[in-house]
């Protein structure tokens, strides 16, 4: 486990974002920045941190964690669905498969929980009792297992918009997807989770929800953007979990949630300026994104050196010259 004092380091060197040459237009996500060259993506994870669709801060060793974290669950559910992965050039940084997204997010959830507006615990709070479609009973309590796992697809909104819930009917209404597709971004989500909770199962973990992200390629289904990360699903410790919640405490949890309460905790939920992100937060939250990747691939997280553009820009340059382009470098100073 990376020290204390070395996160705390780290937290004054952090990777917003690079800005590279001969590699054309470059584009943002919340997390990633990313150029295209050809039929392939660049995508560069940075320590970029969101929660309730807003840029929030930075988060060390972040990026590092999320690349390598998904290349392990893209191998590990390769032979339920093909994914958008060529290479790994470097710790931050991924080759991919220039997919046409879909504009859909398909969110699977096991428990009632999640704090953000999308979050099933949230509207049932409110009083909804049918949510994506489906009905809930009363009497349901947070963080409660459901019967089965559910599928409550979101929109995939543009950066700084919020996603909206949908339903299976609202989707094919809209046009959104085509209805074979959908039923197979359905079919193959659900056993992804179910995956995702037998890895996790052997590591004293439980995948409480998560969203996975499809496109098209060449004709054919594929998943993109990441899997089973802290950023895009919950973890909870599978040990003290029914402990926890017959006392009405919180999961002992692993992902982004606890970030998430911090800012409810002060009364922001996405809209007008957020509160400052305080350095313990920083840490504690890097803390949490390396452990988790620890326990999930169970080898020691080795982080790169900071600043790490250089490196970067070492990695991909072998790339930018296959492709008959000139060697990336970064901007000279003003």
């Amino acid at each position: 486990m990376v020290s204390k004092n070395q996160i705390k380091s780290a937290c004054n060197k952090l990777f917003k974002t690079i800005n590279l040459h001969g590699f054309g237009k470059k584009h943002q996500g919340k997390v990633r920045d990313f150029y295209k060259i050809k039929d392939k993506r660049i995508l560069i994870t940075t320590d970029r941190i969101s929660a309730f669709d807003r840029v929030l801060g930075y988060i060390p060793y972040k990026g590092q964690v999320l690349n390598q974290l998904s290349k392990f669950w893209f191998d590990k559910t390769a032979d339920i669905i093909p994914n958008h992965i060529i290479d790994i050039p470097h710790p931050n940084v991924a080759v991919a498969k220039d997919a046409k997204p879909y504009p859909v997010e398909m969110v699977v959830r096991g428990y009632i929980t999640g704090v953000t507006s999308t979050a099933i615990w949230r509207a049932y709070e409110l009083g909804e009792r049918t949510i994506y479609g489906i009905k809930f009973p009363e009497g349901l309590r947070k963080n409660q297992k459901l019967p089965k796992p559910i599928i409550t697809p979101t929109s995939k909104a543009e950066h700084g918009a919020h996603d909206e819930r949908l339903t299976h009917d609202e989707i094919l209404k809209r046009k959104l997807v085509a209805p074979k597709i959908l039923e197979q971004m359905e079919e193959v989500s659900l056993k992804l989770y179910k995956r995702g909770n037998e890895v996790c199962k052997k590591r004293g973990l439980i995948l409480v929800d998560t969203k996975y992200e499809f496109g098209e390629y060449k004709g054919k289904l594929i998943l993109i953007d990441e899997i089973h990360t802290p950023d895009s699903s919950r973890f909870w410790n599978a040990k003290n979990y029914q402990e926890r919640f017959k006392k009405g405490l919180e999961p002992e949890n692993y992902e982004k949630e606890f970030f998430r309460l911090w800012y409810t905790g002060q009364g922001y939920r996405g809209d007008g300026k957020p509160p400052v992100m305080s350095k313990q937060l920083q840490i504690e939250t890097a803390q949490h994104y390396i452990k988790l990747y620890e326990m999930i691939t169970g080898k020691k997280f080795k982080p790169e050196k900071y600043p790490i553009e250089k490196s970067i820009i070492k990695a991909l340059s072998v790339i930018a010259s296959k492709a008959k382009q000139s060697r990336p470098r970064l901007p000279r100073p003003a």
